[in-house]
């Protein structure tokens, strides 16, 4: 694995480390690509601050801190400049100029509320209500389709705890569309590494099975997790289990 997309940085409030941390954590453990993807600002009423996200006023500052750095470690790493960001129907066109305007290379979905932050769910919250996971599947679906995202990160974050069949039934939509439209699903190093819900047995099995194309990502919100997928215990036997073959080589799609 010589190419990590999913790194974050302290802006989003739950991160720790400075970014040339995660580059020579990147540098030692033998990457040649790494992509900052943090946590992307909304363009929220002033009235409401998020706890999971940098605030606009800090893009810029979060763009020029990497466009240094990755003129400075041009001949050892490079570096790409993304953001993980949500597909909020009622945010997004206003999202999209905002970074359009700026050197931004790809953006990733990390679909973590439905329908937004302020009004809806949050995907990782437990649930057994078939309606919330098909407004999850909907909403992901909806937002892949505007063809600005590079790929989907941990597609089954949506904490559905009913029947599989009814899981796999919604969720399998989502790799009818990752198949159709080239969509790398991402296996998610940092949610394994903790012992969550996602990656799961139970979407991966279904997805290799289909034949989806995957990408591993360490979502490192500390230096050290800018890791192997070797390093990390259990691993390797997840992916063998599930018989998934990943490549870190994906096309990144323009904003």
């Amino acid at each position: 694995m010589n190419k990590n997309y999913h790194t974050h940085t302290t802006r989003c409030g739950h991160a720790k480390g400075t970014e040339r941390e995660y580059i020579e954590c990147a540098i030692q453990n033998g990457f040649k690509v790494l992509g900052f993807s943090d946590h992307t600002p909304q363009p929220y009423p002033d009235s409401y601050v998020s706890g999971m996200r940098m605030k606009m006023d800090q893009l810029d500052e979060y763009v020029n801190t990497l466009v240094n750095l990755r003129d400075e470690y041009k001949d050892q790493i490079k570096i790409l400049i993304g953001l993980e960001t949500e597909y909020y129907p009622k945010y997004f066109d206003k999202l999209h100029e905002e970074l359009k305007a700026r050197p931004i290379d790809y953006i990733i979905m990390g679909q973590h509320h439905v329908p937004d932050e302020i009004e809806g769910f949050y995907s990782g919250e437990e649930t057994t209500s078939e309606d919330r996971l098909k407004a999850y599947v909907d909403l992901v679906i909806e937002g892949l389709s505007t063809g600005y995202f590079t790929y989907l990160a941990h597609p089954d974050l949506i904490n559905y705890e009913g029947p599989d069949e009814i899981f796999q039934k919604h969720t399998r939509r989502i790799c009818e569309f990752s198949l159709e439209h080239d969509i790398p699903l991402e296996i998610n190093m940092l949610g394994f590494e903790r012992g969550i819900h996602y990656p799961s047995d139970r979407f991966f099995s279904m997805a290799s099975k289909m034949g989806c194309k995957f990408v591993i990502g360490c979502d490192a919100h500390e230096p050290h997790l800018v890791m192997q997928p070797e390093a990390l215990p259990g691993f390797m036997e997840f992916l063998d289990r599930n018989n998934i073959n990943y490549s870190q080589d994906i096309d990144i799609r323009a904003l």
